[in-house]
């Protein structure tokens, strides 16, 4: 029974990579993965990425790192030794290598496949095929197994079917496309500088990153490697029509390749220690890679696959081997803020970061001033992980950062609600939020549409919705981006849904009642694996009530755990939580205020921001909906935006206003014209 139980459990989960987009499980599954919307056509697979399964990926881990090490530990006389690194433990493959109940018989592989298992997560990457899967599936690999005969049958069994499906799920790799040739000779090297008007980069820094150039179309590729310097994907950048440099990553999600380059260094004539295999400096780009490149620095540059949309957790074990790592991103707040999300998962410890200010720009214009030295500003690097107790010496550059980009600091601007960005300001990471309105006031409608408007920017999204199943409430976000009814134009959904498929929204797949434990383990799994800046809760009140032993306790000192927790959570991973919260039972003639939402007093206090939907249309003749801002700590601006319907797209996308003596539609939310806008690279994903 055991062995079908187990052989059952494969199968499902060889299944689960096969089939198309699928509502929500029942409501008292323990499920709670979190998978991405990847289009809703039948026979489209729920993964983005085939060869990552959602369900062999993305499961919270229920073991302890004390457990893994155990379990790592006690199988080193069969694997041999296993090394811990600052984000992963790497082992020798037990199901490719061991044959279960053969003592001593290892498996005759010339090269020996390793995985690397996250310390975090628990999930392990396998350095052969990329084939990432979870801790459970590979725990009872290791030896030694039980000595009964029935269960070393048993576990063979369930190795071939783990290996077959492991075969059927090889990373997919992108070599670089035949019709190039490489770059390996300086004049070849010049020859391509002077096609893309790389100012100030040196030929060598094209050699040795093994570039390829296309000479037809003027595209140069720069391949990324895995840990084990096999080619998986590549980087393509040409100049544009406006004449700018224009990057592309491929593939273009879940990438596990990194480019490395090592730089000269500074006294190559000397007997200086090198530094370049302990000390390496993350870039985003490729142009910054290459100016690094340029200058004499003992370290090595390394450039992120996905630049500031996420760091794939299958990148980690490519950095372990080094002991210190300078991220050099981007000189604004949302540089900052990535920079410190990927520090919690690089180790915080190791890292260090370039201040984002005006006399600290990123690599290639750094080069391009002239006036600044990169060599210069990396002595400046500083510790991501400050002391307990600090001084506004310690602060100075962050204050000044703030001050030098006071519009990024107020965060995302809305380009729907342009209302919203003069009271609040814009949408912040870090911050809580608390939505609240009558029933049937459109609150799920209005924050679909409110989410929509900040992941169609960069702020990938993870969505919660107990009340509602995720396929409707895909149709609505869907509906909404369009602006029209989708069921009456079927003939552009394919192309609707593909632009869908590429925003950064993922779902929870819980329904009814959750307990708070569980829902808070998947939302931080999602954000540590797919770098979550926004979570939506919709509503609270699913997560009240559910356990046996919590039943006999006040319903008041529950809730006010539960949004301790969302607190808690927003300022420590520095994301933004909204929460959909049911008001109180008020006369319909009454407006709402703060102290209408259900619970007690926490729920106000601990928010940043109270949004209210008052809805006076039953109660009056000439009655209106509008939304109120009655809380905002950022500004303190208070005041409403009316909420006009539009049935045809869903939205209450607000009109811009024509410009006085114009007839153009824009004028009301552009940016002004006096606004710096960084144009040395544009980045196409």
């Amino acid at each position: 029974m055991l062995v079908k139980r187990l052989l059952c459990s494969y199968t499902k989960a060889f299944n689960r990579l096969h089939r198309g987009a699928s509502g929500n499980q029942n409501a008292n599954s323990l499920d709670y993965n979190v998978t991405p919307f990847c289009g809703m056509a039948v026979g489209r697979s729920f993964s983005s990425d085939a060869h990552h399964p959602p369900d062999d990926g993305q499961k919270p881990v229920t073991v302890s790192l004390y457990q893994m090490k155990k379990t790592i530990k006690g199988a080193s006389a069969m694997l041999g030794e296993s090394f811990e690194g600052p984000t992963c433990i790497q082992t020798v493959c037990p199901v490719c290598h061991i044959v279960p109940g053969v003592e001593g018989k290892v498996a005759t592989d010339t090269v020996r496949s390793k995985i690397f298992v996250n310390k975090t997560t628990g999930n392990f990457t396998c350095s052969s095929c990329q084939y990432l899967g979870r801790w459970d599936h590979i725990e009872k690999f290791f030896p030694p197994y039980g000595r009964a005969p029935k269960t070393v049958q048993e576990l063979r069994k369930l190795r071939d079917a783990f290996l077959e499906l492991k075969l059927e799920h090889v990373g997919v790799v992108c070599p670089v496309p035949g019709d190039t040739v490489p770059v390996d000779s300086l004049e070849g090297a010049r020859d391509v500088i002077r096609c893309l008007q790389l100012e100030n980069i040196i030929p060598e820094a094209l050699v040795n990153v093994k570039a390829h150039w296309h000479r037809e179309n003027h595209e140069l590729f720069i391949p990324m490697v895995d840990v084990e310097h096999r080619t998986i994907g590549y980087k393509k950048l040409h100049v544009g029509s406006d004449g700018e440099i224009c990057e592309r990553t491929v593939p273009e999600a879940n990438a596990s390749g990194l480019i490395y380059l090592r730089c000269s260094p500074s006294n190559a004539g000397t007997k200086a220690k090198d530094q370049s295999q302990i000390n390496a400096i993350l870039v985003l780009n490729v142009l910054d890679l290459l100016a690094l490149g340029s200058v004499k620095l003992n370290a090595t540059a390394v450039c992120l696959p996905h630049g500031l949309k996420t760091l794939p957790q299958q990148c980690l074990p490519g950095l372990d081997r080094f002991q210190r790592l300078t991220l050099w991103f981007n000189y604004d707040t949302a540089g900052w803020d990535t920079a410190r999300n990927f520090a919690k998962k690089l180790d915080e410890r190791r890292c260090m970061f370039v201040r984002p200010t005006d006399h600290h720009p990123t690599p290639y214009k750094a080069l391009l001033e002239e006036a600044t030295e990169p060599k210069a500003i990396l002595a400046k690097a500083q510790p991501i992980l400050h002391q307990s107790i600090t001084t506004f010496r310690a602060l100075r550059q962050d204050v000044l950062s703030d001050l030098q980009n006071i519009d990024k600091v107020q965060g995302v601007k809305w380009k729907r609600y342009p209302t919203l960005n003069k009271l609040l300001k814009g949408h912040r990471k870090g911050e809580l939020t608390v939505l609240t309105g009558p029933t049937g006031c459109g609150k799920t409608t209005f924050m679909s549409d409110y989410s929509l408007d900040l992941a169609q920017q960069g702020v990938s999204t993870l969505w919660g919705s107990f009340e509602i199943r995720n396929t409707r409430l895909a149709v609505t976000l869907l509906r909404q981006m369009v602006g029209r009814p989708l069921d009456e134009n079927l003939a552009d959904f394919e192309q609707w849904a593909d632009a869908f498929e590429r925003l950064p929204i993922y779902f929870m797949t819980f329904h009814g009642q959750q307990p708070i434990k569980i829902v808070m383990e998947a939302i931080e799994h999602a954000q540590y694996v797919h770098d979550i800046q926004h979570v939506i809760i919709d509503n609270l009140q699913f997560m009240m009530g559910v356990l046996d032993e919590t039943k006999h306790l006040d319903r008041y000192w529950k809730q006010d755990a539960i949004i301790a927790a969302f607190r808690t959570f927003a300022t420590k991973r520095n994301c933004h939580v909204t929460l959909v919260i049911h008001p109180r039972k008020e006369r319909d003639t009454d407006e709402l205020t703060t102290s209408s939402i259900f619970g007690g007093a926490k729920a106000s206090q601990e928010a940043d921001n109270v949004l209210i939907i008052q809805d006076k249309r039953l109660t009056s003749v000439r009655g209106k909906k509008y939304l109120q801002i009655a809380k905002n700590r950022y500004s303190g601006d208070l005041g409403i935006m009316p909420l006009d319907f539009d049935k045809a797209s869903l939205s209450y996308a607000q009109r811009k206003k024509k410009p006085e003596g114009g007839d153009d539609g824009g004028g009301a939310t552009e940016a002004p014209a006096s606004e710096p806008i960084d144009r040395t690279v544009r980045r196409a994903f």
